[in-house]
């Protein structure tokens, strides 16, 4: 009883917190809110419980503009671009500070936004944004440039410099973590910034900014517009004056970008893409039941919405049955609930259109294979944007689901008889972003790691990543890596500064 109050209370703490929280959807363009020049609104709802939580405003070509145009100014005056990389270690440091003094608001905007669990958007994604700014920011501290052998009488300087204005253009699913991915190592690095959040999920990279201000950044170093891809996306990607795109999200679009950067000014990428990650069970697995348990996490977590979602299980013959129980049963830890609950497995899908999207690939895989788990639609809260874990069995390597993203809690199991077979089932999708693999062979974690097209390959567990090891993808999920030391070499380049003296 005493655990059933105590969980009430939390749960109806969030609720008054959320309540009384004011969002504002206006964009950040040098260091101040303002409004939309294009005068368009778009209301913004909880996909949750169907509420209008703010009025966004959607920016337009004058917007990115006006944007750009600040950054440029504010790179171009040296306080940033120019300053010692202690002082913009002290910035990111305080900007981390101020982002754990608000993370509930923080966690709240993410959660009302795109329909996360608050458990994890607060004690997950808000400290680990604030984190990583403190690890970009001691990290540009401590890099160091060269100085390589030269022929007698002279001197090479080996310097990396900042790119200058660079675009940002990242996803919902994540909307504060995946943007401290990239602004944080860009920001290190001494570039200006515009970002364009999704439309889904503003608010939260908007707040940013203004703490990027208080935080000692110039005005103009951090612009944040809001817009629809089509519009703020495009633009930034045709835009003259913008040197280098830092992107998430689908294939699609990071095809788009490539176009736009080829027709305009052959600016930078650093594209990651779609997934459509595999998880391979051998038979030698030490633990099936710690293989299932972290399986459904793979498959489910987030609600799928990950782009590195290992959605693919594939299972070795002799164990497939046992293995397909234990997930069934794992699967149970996922079921939706009402986001503002702390105790939550999976909120919202981001949209009721989205959900659509997903229930369309559950019909498509009831028609053509057998659900043995979820395959349900719950409603909640009076909002239809939620969808039980659904387990897919008998649909081929081939079908269309097993290449298509699907972004929900969907996970597709699948029986082999040897190695190579899975290996050629892990690798048969356009994509390369992650794979994982359980085996209790060191042999085979070494060979078949080696053998799967992947830019992060998981052993005996799923979708491994942390700050020091780059995360990024081969074949159509792009190029370049976030995190880690490597993704500074997004936002930056060499510069030699030859001195002759004989």
């Amino acid at each position: 009883m005493t655990d059933t109050l105590s969980q009430q209370t939390t749960i109806d703490s969030w609720h008054d917190k959320a309540s009384r929280l004011s969002i504002d959807g206006r964009p950040v363009i040098n260091g101040a809110r303002v409004d939309a020049l294009s005068d368009e609104t778009h209301p913004k709802t909880n996909p949750a419980t169907g509420e209008t939580i703010s009025h966004l405003h959607l920016g337009g070509q004058g917007d990115v503009d006006a944007a750009v145009s600040a950054a440029r100014t504010a790179y171009e005056a040296g306080e940033w671009s120019r300053t010692s990389a202690t002082h913009r270690r002290e910035v990111l440091l305080r900007l981390a500070d101020l982002i754990e003094a608000r993370v509930d608001e923080f966690a709240l905007l993410d959660t009302l936004d795109m329909g996360k669990p608050i458990g994890e958007s607060s004690t997950i994604d808000a400290p680990g944004a604030a984190a990583l700014y403190r690890f970009y920011g001691e990290a540009i501290e401590k890099a160091t440039d060269e100085i390589p052998v030269t022929p007698e009488g002279s001197t090479a300087l080996v310097t990396r410099e900042p790119l200058g204005v660079i675009g940002i253009i990242v996803p919902w699913n994540y909307p504060l973590e995946i943007a401290t991915w990239k602004i944080a190592p860009a920001l290190a690095a001494g570039n200006a910034l515009v970002v364009k959040p999704p439309v889904e999920a503003s608010h939260s990279i908007l707040l940013l900014a203004e703490l990027a201000v208080e935080a000692g950044a110039p005005a103009g170093i951090l612009n944040v517009v809001p817009g629809r891809g089509s519009v703020v996306g495009k633009a930034l990607g045709m835009h003259m004056d913008v040197d280098m795109l830092g992107f998430t999200g689908s294939t699609e679009v990071a095809m788009q970008l490539q176009q736009y950067a080829g027709t305009s000014n052959m600016k930078r990428l650093a594209l990651e893409a779609g997934g459509k990650s595999s998880n391979i069970i051998f038979a030698d697995c030490d633990d099936l039941e710690a293989a299932a348990n972290k399986s459904a996490f793979g498959a489910f977590y987030n609600q799928g919405e990950v782009c590195s979602a290992n959605s693919r299980i594939f299972v070795e013959r002799p164990v497939y049955e046992k293995f397909l129980e234990l997930l069934k049963t794992a699967a149970e830890e996922f079921q939706p609930g009402d986001p503002l609950d702390a105790d939550t497995a999976i909120g919202s899908l981001v949209s009721e259109k989205h959900a659509d999207q997903v229930w369309e690939c559950i019909e498509e895989a009831r028609a053509d294979g057998t659900i043995v788990k979820g395959g349900s639609r719950p409603g909640i809260n009076g909002s239809r944007a939620f969808i039980d874990p659904t387990i897919v069995t008998d649909l081929p390597a081939d079908h269309r689901l097993h290449q298509h993203e699907i972004f929900g809690p969907v996970a597709l199991v699948t029986p082999f008889d040897t190695e190579e077979e899975a290996i050629e089932k892990a690798n048969g999708t356009p994509y390369g972003l992650a794979a994982s693999m359980w085996t209790g062979s060191m042999a085979r974690a070494h060979r078949v790691s080696s053998r799967l097209v992947a830019g992060t390959v998981s052993v005996n567990t799923v979708d491994a990543l942390g700050f020091t090891t780059p995360f990024g993808g081969f074949k159509q999920s792009g190029f370049g890596r976030d995190l880690s030391v490597h993704a500074l070499e997004n936002y930056s380049d060499f510069k030699t500064t030859w001195l002759q003296w004989g």
